[in-house]
């Protein structure tokens, strides 16, 4: 990736997560695409700079972004850097936990396509508008970007039910297809329909879908201030000059931004009938802290590991000595509200304080691992806490034949030989041979299996998604299968183009000749008498001039602002040209 070469901050991205990072197609982007830049830049900026939060509009200049053309990402990374972030592209929408990954390596992922003209005022896909002109100007407050990098690091560690990515797939294929020009409204009304059939089944909500509804009442469609007179930050908001403007209305309830709103389900295809607000950034750090403390990540326990069963994924448990087991979880024992056995049924891998313990990696666990929790039976002395004479006195040490019968039934017999430490000296990691577990008739190891390694730890302290150590493990993510689609033009409109390009041409070297603008003025008449913008990108040139051709295309603007459903959008460009 060679613009890590220009952002140190990029260096430290996984490689996993680099599977979804793509060059920016930056010479695909058409003239038009740039007009549709210039026209939702210029008309928010001059809107924002009433509604928004200040550290917006203080963060375009910090961030590099221009409202005269769609940014280049080498060019944003250079500035971001000095501000400790990096951006990259992706296609489309990605999985909510990487995407919230990213955020926890202060790198912004910016979805790489640009609306169409058609849904200029909102769009159900991200692009570059929401992401570089939305997202990234606000992370140039320094608060606030703690807050988001914060919110990755808890919000990609999660944990996802079953219907979670189902979901993710329904809802990135909707908004693919939304934005496809060629897309039958059959396919739409399909996609639409396969969207509400998944979320009216979820079930109890997961943590993701609770840290996803948190993610867009804030990052997304906040409000901060007061009640009565709040200022925009969200980038959904920001970059939609529809959404923008109806949000401040009063038809748009606004209620105090509380660990409620992670209950609080939205729709992407419509406007928000409600939003949130928050008194000032730090709130919403009080309040993301409030629900990282209802987490299985510092919960743990019975409800943590059933959680990771449910979900199905890759997933890891903190045992209290603070070892840590990475797998997918298939089975957990339970007494009195307790876990006292698990098991994992996929390549498995150990590690304490994120990295992989040496020779207990997923080669070596590949067919899973199970151990049992708690302390022993009679005893009020956890195995980690015991003394070298404790040890001894429990038969616990090496060469010895041994029987440890848990507090929850489970029974552990056979040959010590060997224990690993954790840096304060406790106990984390006995290795058995002629071993065998049983829990009441029920035998869960048998000797001919090999070697049994007990992970030693009284309760499961923490539970959450993804492994320990990721690159020992050799985490991998597949980009989505489904790409988004790239627009096939007629010739018609690759000729509508060239319009727009010799337009942008004659603003970017300043001519003089304005005969070449009435030749586009003449084509547009004949056959594209309805582009609107394109008369815009004309009409803006010439308002300075008395040339009759200035007259000509401000009468055909006038026509525009009656016809539906643009017309609203003539009358705003005129406004903004002045």
């Amino acid at each position: 990736m060679a613009i890590a070469k220009r952002n140190s901050v990029l260096k430290k991205l996984p490689k996993y997560l680099q599977s979804y990072v793509i060059a920016q197609p930056y010479n695909t982007y058409t003239a038009k695409d740039q007009a549709v830049w210039r026209y939702v830049m210029r008309k928010s900026m001059a809107y924002l700079s009433q509604h928004a939060h200040h550290s917006y509009l203080d963060g375009l200049a910090k961030t590099g972004i221009s409202s005269e053309e769609i940014p280049h990402m080498q060019g944003m990374n250079r500035i971001l850097k000095e501000i400790g972030w990096a951006a990259v592209s992706v296609d489309g929408f990605i999985p909510p936990s990487a995407f919230m990954e990213f955020q926890a390596y202060n790198v912004l992922v910016i979805a790489a396509d640009i609306r169409t003209a058609e849904h200029i005022e909102y769009t159900p896909a991200p692009d570059i508008i929401h992401e570089a002109a939305g997202h990234a100007p606000i992370i140039a407050n320094p608060e606030y970007a703690e807050y988001l990098r914060r919110f990755g690091e808890i919000g990609s560690k999660a944990i996802s039910s079953a219907k979670d990515y189902e979901l993710y797939e329904a809802i990135r294929h909707l908004s693919i297809i939304k934005e496809d020009p060629n897309s039958s409204d059959k396919a739409i009304a399909e996609a639409e329909c396969r969207v509400a059939e998944i979320s009216d089944n979820m079930g109890q909500p997961s943590e993701m879908s609770q840290m996803r509804n948190l993610h867009w009442w804030t990052v997304e469609y906040g409000l901060i201030g007061s009640l009565t007179h709040p200022k925009i930050y969200g980038a959904g908001l920001l970059s939609s000059i529809g959404e923008s403007a109806w949000c401040m209305s009063a038809k748009v309830k606004k209620l105090p931004y509380t660990i409620a709103a992670a209950q609080t389900q939205f729709d992407i295809t419509k406007p928000q009938p409600q939003l949130f607000v928050t008194p000032d950034f730090a709130h919403l750090s009080v309040v993301l802290e409030e629900f990282a403390n209802k987490l299985s990540l510092r919960k743990g326990g019975l409800k943590g590991v059933k959680k990771l069963i449910e979900s199905g994924n890759l997933g890891t448990i903190v045992l209290s000595t603070g070892i840590q087991i990475s797998g997918i979880f298939t089975r957990v024992l339970a007494f009195e509200e307790s876990p006292i056995y698990f098991q994992t049924s996929s390549p498995t891998a150990l590690a304490y304080q994120n990295k992989e313990l040496i020779s207990h990696g997923k080669s070596y666990h590949a067919a899973g691992f199970g151990s049992p929790i708690g302390k022993l039976k009679g005893r009020n002395l956890a195995i980690e806490n015991m003394s070298p004479n404790d040890l001894e006195a429990y038969g616990i040490y090496e060469g010895k034949n041994t029987s440890l019968t848990f507090e929850g039934g489970v029974t552990v017999c056979g040959e010590i030989i060997t224990g690993r430490r954790n840096l304060q000296g406790k106990i984390i990691l006995i290795s058995f041979k002629n071993c065998t577990v049983t829990f009441g008739e029920a035998v869960l190891f048998k000797p001919e299996w090999g070697i049994y390694d007990m992970a030693v730890g009284a309760e499961v302290v923490s539970a959450f998604a993804g492994v320990a150590d990721a690159e020992n493990y050799g985490l991998h993510f597949n980009p989505p299968d489904e790409k988004t689609h790239k627009i096939n033009y007629a010739k018609a409109d690759k000729k509508l183009h060239q319009l727009y390009q010799t337009v942008r041409d004659f603003r970017i070297s300043k001519a003089s000749d304005f005969v070449v603008l009435e030749a586009v003025f003449k084509e547009l008449t004949t056959n594209y008498k309805l582009e609107w913008l394109l008369y815009l990108e004309l009409y803006e040139l010439l308002k300075t001039t008395n040339l009759p051709l200035k007259q000509k295309v401000f009468e055909c603007l006038e026509l525009l602002k009656s016809q539906k459903p643009f017309g609203k959008l003539v009358a705003e460009g005129l406004l903004a040209i002045g």
